[in-house]
């Protein structure tokens, strides 16, 4: 596979559905066309774009959308008032994976971090996910914390 011809870019509200779909179901393809883009996720989409520190990227072949994530960039007072980069929602199209596909984009997504002058690069990954992890791993990210939640 040649991945020198994939772009990482910000989505375009034309590729929400293609985005949802990727959110939808890890382990299949989902149709954008079968996904309901409803008001909340316009307004949330219509936020994130809107908000300096906050990007849903998209890696693309072309017209198809490959993978995405969401990044939110933190300031903080630790690590010399530094930003740190929020990774999330990590997806690549089931039938694409095993290719290189997650690798390029989370190195572009560090990369387009560390440009910004992020000190860290943090993700949280659901505990269940033992490939993930090893992943992750493999692009040099450690476990150094125990994340907790509160859903509200």
């Amino acid at each position: 596979m040649i991945l020198r011809d994939l772009a990482l870019r910000p989505a375009a509200r034309s590729e929400l559905p293609a985005v949802l779909a990727l959110l939808a179901d890890e382990e299949t393809v989902v149709d954008p066309a079968s996904i309901a883009v409803t008001e909340a996720y316009e307004r949330a989409f219509a936020d994130i774009g809107a908000d300096p520190r906050n990007e849903i990227l998209v890696l693309t072949d072309g017209e198809l959308v490959l993978g995405c994530l969401q990044i939110t960039y933190i300031p903080g007072l630790g690590r010399g008032g530094a930003e740190r980069a929020l990774i999330e929602a990590v997806r690549i199209r089931a039938d694409r994976r095993g290719g290189g596909l997650g690798r390029e984009l989370m190195e572009r997504a560090v990369a387009r971090a560390r440009e910004r002058g992020c000190a860290l690069v943090q993700l949280t990954s659901d505990k269940r996910r033992a490939d993930a992890h090893r992943f992750y791993a493999s692009l040099d990210f450690a476990r150094s914390h125990d994340g907790f939640k509160l859903t509200l």
